[in-house]
Order: structure tokens, then sequence, then C-alpha cells
């Protein structure tokens, strides 16, 4: 009976050391200058700015900010515009942290917003290797559909875009869109 146990213990311990590899890699790369949670100094998020959330510390959500919700893709394909409490909502993270640059400033690229609006609401087949969050939020941001399947893929690729390290901050919504 305590195999299976020692199996999945050791299971996550590989998982996470191997999340760990992954981090320094992309600092050693220069794709990211402050991991989520690395950095305490919130930045206020814009229509247009990638968020992102954890998942058991060893995984990320990610989606793209919009009038205080934030769209994302839906693990069934729906592509929905959720509240920030529902976006954490079910996961084990309890912050939301927005893609910055160096001046703290969300990186948002002009057309983004303008590709995720038509989407709203529609399905996409979702596959948690091909077709996932992380790739609705390149294609979005950079306009190219390609296979993006980890959260170091999307970071390398968001770095390209924008031409400098990505600074994940924690976000600060609270006060953003007051009366709604």
């Amino acid at each position: 009976m305590a195999i299976p146990l020692i199996w999945l213990g050791a299971g996550l311990a590989a998982a996470y050391a191997g999340s760990q590899i992954a981090r320094e890699k992309q600092i050693a790369d220069g794709h990211i200058r402050h991991f989520p949670g690395g950095h305490q100094t919130a930045v206020m998020p814009a229509d247009g700015a990638i968020v992102c959330c954890g998942i058991y510390e060893l995984f990320q959500h990610t989606g793209i900010w919009l009038e205080g919700r934030i769209v994302e893709l839906r693990g069934n394909g729906l592509i929905r515009a959720v509240s920030p409490e529902r976006f954490l909502a079910d996961r084990s993270g309890n912050r939301i942290y927005v893609a910055a640059n160096e001046n703290l400033q969300p990186l948002i690229d002009s057309v983004c917003v303008s590709r995720v609006i038509p989407q709203l609401y529609q399905y996409s087949e979702y596959d948690l290797i091909t077709n996932n969050c992380h790739r609705f939020v390149n294609q979005c941001v950079t306009g190219r559909s390609q296979q993006i399947t980890r959260f170091a893929e999307l970071n390398e690729n968001l770095s390209g875009h924008f031409s400098q390290q990505i600074h994940w901050q924690p976000a600060d919504y609270n006060t953003n869109y007051l009366g709604e």
C-alpha cells in the first residue's frame, strides 16, 4: 500500500525539480527576469495585458486582461471572459500576475484586443499539449498560430515578440474598475 504513495511522491519531486531547472534555463537564456511570485511590486493590468496564475506550483494558467475580466481558453474549449476571482477559482494560486517590462508597465501588443474580442464565446478544440491556454494567449498577442505546450515556451515567444525580458509582477486589479 505504501509503494504507490512512494512512487507518487517521487513523481512529484521529479516534476518540481524539472520545473526548477526550466526556470533557471529561462533566466539564463534571458527570457525571464522575474517569475510569478519572484517580485512584489504590483502592476495595474490594462486591456490586452497577459496574465497568469499558478496551479499547484508546477503549472501556470494564462489569459488576456480585458475590461476588468480575463479572457481564457477553458479546458472544455470555450473561450470566455471571467472575473479575476473566477480565474483563480479551483486553482492553487491565490494571486494573478501581469507580464511587464523593466519599467513595470504591462506588455501589450496594440492589436491583441482586436484579436481577442471576436473569439469570445467561441469554441476551440482544447488539448493540454497541442491547443492550450498558452497557445491561445500567444496567438492573441503575436497573431501567429504555433504549438505552445509549456509556460516556458510562451515566455520565450513573448520575450522575442516584445524584444525584452518578461517581469511577472503581482496584479493590482482591485481598484482598476471601480463602480462595476
